[in-house]
């Protein structure tokens, strides 16, 4: 852990030497539980890290989630190109952007939208599909005293469910893997200014866009039992069918998110509970306590650590006035650990009462595939905790991919006994 002035937390809170454990970096922010943090610019960020200062801006309509910089796809060189085909593209893209960066009344009609296309039946039918899931994956392993959770379960699961879900071929994944990757960097903060990140995830755009506009095509042809068919052919009954740019961008978002949350959430999981064996040992004994255990991790362990905003107007706030024009940053993982709201917050308690914490966000933001990824992380830690012989961890701290939004270990090997 490296100091610094307490201007510069939320820097050393992205700088990767830091990722294993940010938590006490998260503790002295919270000394402010909104400040601003320098970032070179004449406003700054402002990072807002206490529970109620957070919770509040979740719900101030001031403040605003799109806040991704115009698109601009990079010079070509072809007249062509640069001056008619890639500015219209922008143009289309800065209007049709996912719905997490809309506000309303537009992020409330593709919600919508979504919604009722991922249904509670819906994602309840995916159950047993889930938890035979997680059994192939474990058995394909059956004989290996070395295991590797990412590569073995975490990844493939939510990236096969998600492919169902959404009618995608499973055999286009190693493209999706490599799109998703790049493209979950839009959430970092650094993507705001790194000209060549941002000409990377255009490129990536691009193309996954292209093949999702090939595979909406033949939904819309020949539609199937499946969420981007139901997407492509309803009408809503107050906007109607939803358009083009809006469907790709949509299926586009889903798919990336089946890819990255989930695997942090089993992932982050599985660490917590070898770190805490005793908890480890109770939910073998008792299956049942697994919506306890879920719930907590997502409090104390989660998949996304923050996200930002823009703020469209002065907001008093925690004692202080965030001006407005600038990028806000709430830290949904600092909320989770503040003492004003949770009890010995750095303890791991899966029978903690009250546990209303951020691990899926909050307000009109809400993650959509919350309970689709409350069935994959109960499907895979039961089995882990049931089928796994006498597990350990090979390396703790394990490595971490590069992000600090989507934060979770690239790798987590362990060794086992076995898998029963």
């Amino acid at each position: 852990m490296t100091d610094a002035p307490d201007g510069t937390l939320f820097t050393q809170i992205r700088d990767p030497a830091n990722r294993a454990d940010p938590y006490p970096l998260y503790a002295r922010l919270r000394a402010q539980p909104v400040a601003r943090q320098d970032d070179g610019s004449d406003d700054g960020t402002w990072v807002a890290s206490g529970y109620a200062a957070i919770r509040a801006l979740l719900h101030d309509p001031r403040v605003s989630s799109e806040d991704l910089p115009p698109a601009e796809h990079p010079p070509t060189g072809n007249p062509v190109k640069d001056w008619i085909v890639n500015p219209l593209k922008d143009w289309i893209t800065d209007r049709h952007r996912p719905f997490i960066f809309r506000d309303p009344p537009d992020h409330g009609a593709l919600r919508r939208q979504v919604m009722s296309q991922l249904t509670i039946a819906r994602v309840r039918g995916m159950k047993r599909r889930t938890e035979a899931l997680v059994a192939q994956c474990l058995d394909r392993c059956a004989g290996c005293r070395r295991f590797d959770l990412v590569d073995d379960l975490a990844y493939p699961l939510p990236v096969t469910v998600i492919c169902e879900l959404l009618g995608v071929p499973r055999e286009d994944e190693p493209r999706f893997h490599a799109w998703a990757t790049q493209l979950a960097t839009a959430l970092e903060p650094e993507s705001r200014h790194d000209e060549a990140l941002r000409a990377r995830n255009t490129e990536t755009f691009d193309a996954i866009a292209s093949y999702m506009r090939d595979l909406i095509r033949e939904k819309r042809r020949a539609p199937a039992d499946d969420l981007l068919s139901g997407l492509a052919t309803a009408k809503d009954p107050q906007v109607g069918r939803m358009s083009g740019p809006d469907l790709v961008a949509t299926a586009i978002l889903l798919l990336i998110a089946g890819h990255e949350t989930t695997v942090n959430l089993i992932t982050n999981g599985m660490l917590t509970l070898l770190r805490h064996p005793a908890e480890l040992a109770r939910l073998r004994a008792d299956p049942e306590r697994a919506p306890l255990v879920i719930e907590e991790l997502l409090r104390y362990e989660p998949p996304v650590h923050f996200r930002t905003r823009l703020t469209r107007a002065p907001i008093p706030v925690a004692g202080t006035v965030i001006p407005a024009g600038v990028p806000l940053v709430l830290l949904f993982a600092a909320g989770n650990r503040d003492p004003a709201r949770f009890p010995d917050p750095d303890r791991f308690d899966p029978d903690r009462e009250d546990n209303q914490h951020f691990g899926f966000g909050g307000a009109l933001h809400y993650c959509v595939g919350a309970p689709l990824a409350r069935i994959e992380a109960e499907a895979a830690l039961t089995a882990l905790a049931a089928r796994l012989s006498a597990p350990r961890l090979a390396e703790d701290p394990p490595p971490y991919r590069p992000g600090a939004s989507l934060r979770g270990p690239k790798r987590l090997l362990l060794q086992i006994d076995g898998i029963g």
